[in-house]
């Protein structure tokens, strides 16, 4: 149901840009207004949300450790210095392979359990298949986003056109087909099939789970409809596009409606996009238990917001206690100590 509850609501925000544009012509509100609105609720928020996630206290190091740690004899044990850093730099490492190459992912092991004669036997196989398809998803986005970038500068940056070129090196179609365009959606549709098929993940998904799947794979296929099927004016939309970036907005003649609806639908993932899970994107970077080494063996780490206490010897604690462990039948290292401090 929290499936087809986001696949309703996804649907319903289609037909919002359809009717708005197609039936009352509201060109100016989704073309222009809706769009920077999006963008400034996505910068503000998001800033907003990584400000409070820098200044949020942590006193000790807890980072999150799957390996050997730096022992005090390391030709003994040897250390694992990718998933137990015990260093700045060791820790750099871990964090480039974990943002780039998703290793905990790569990782990562499915457990399941088998009958046997014997009885139930506990089995771990691999997961690269999740690990795979996650990759294929997330660069061929990044891809995306940076081949968008030739709508919103100029000149053109040549590492953009250099993309355009790999991503369309295979030639099928006009216009031509790029990878990145197929495989986010191959990406998509499996991780929406991972999530309904299997019982334990499905049993676990939320709205808020379903929903930003469902919302990118519409902004990719409108984009995709758009280009390769409505084949709306590029020359038009860059104008639309140059306009918002210097701060002269204007609706040039001719757009097609489906670039308001892939619009609408992009503007609705940068508004959600703050609040949602989406914000792992810069998260990783300020979670704790990624971006610290495990030096607790070699570093006192004190916590700076303890209480100042004195310390309380034995022979005190014994003076203020010491009619009540007498009552209770413990031994005192002073008799005089079990008098109440009236009888003494």
């Amino acid at each position: 149901m929290n499936a087809l509850y986001s696949l309703v609501f996804v649907f319903i925000l289609v037909l919002i840009p359809l009717f708005g544009v197609g039936a009352a012509h509201l060109n100016t509100i989704f073309g222009i207004c809706l769009p920077m609105t999006a963008i400034g609720i996505f910068l503000v928020f998001s800033v907003v949300k990584i400000v409070r996630w820098g200044r949020s206290p942590v006193p000790f190091r807890i980072p999150t450790t799957a390996g050997q740690q730096l022992s005090y004899d390391p030709e003994l044990f040897k250390q694992n210095k990718w998933d137990n850093p015990s260093n700045g730099i060791q820790t750099v490492i871990r964090m480039v392979l974990e943002v780039c190459a998703f290793r905990t992912l790569f990782r990562n092991t499915s457990t399941s359990l088998h009958e046997t004669k014997n009885g139930p036997v506990v089995a771990f196989s691999s997961s690269k298949w999740l690990w795979g398809f996650a990759l294929l998803f997330h660069y061929s986005f990044l891809i995306i986003v940076l081949r968008h970038l030739r709508l919103f500068l100029e000149p053109i940056p040549f590492f953009v056109h250099g993309l355009e070129f790999i991503d369309g090196i295979l030639q099928i179609g006009a216009p031509v087909m790029y990878m990145s365009d197929v495989l986010i959606v191959v990406g998509l549709l499996f991780l929406l099939a991972r999530r309904l098929a299997d019982a334990k993940v499905r049993y676990i998904s939320l709205v808020t789970d379903y929903f930003p799947l469902f919302l990118i794979l519409s902004v990719a296929l409108s984009g995709i409809w758009m280009r390769y099927y409505a084949k709306v004016d590029v020359m038009a939309i860059k104008e639309l596009t140059m306009g918002l970036v210097t701060m002269h907005p204007h609706i040039p003649a001719g757009i097609d409606v489906s670039f308001y609806i892939h619009v609408f639908l992009v503007s609705i993932l940068l508004m959600y996009f703050p609040f949602s899970k989406l914000m792992h994107m810069p998260g990783v970077f300020m979670s704790p238990t990624r971006n610290m080494p495990n030096d607790n063996r070699f570093h006192h780490h004190e916590n700076p917001w303890n209480p100042d206490i004195k310390p309380l010897s034995y022979e005190a604690y014994e003076k203020d206690f010491g009619p009540a462990m007498a009552e209770a039948g413990l031994p005192l290292d002073n008799p005089d100590n079990a008098k109440a401090p009236e009888e003494a």
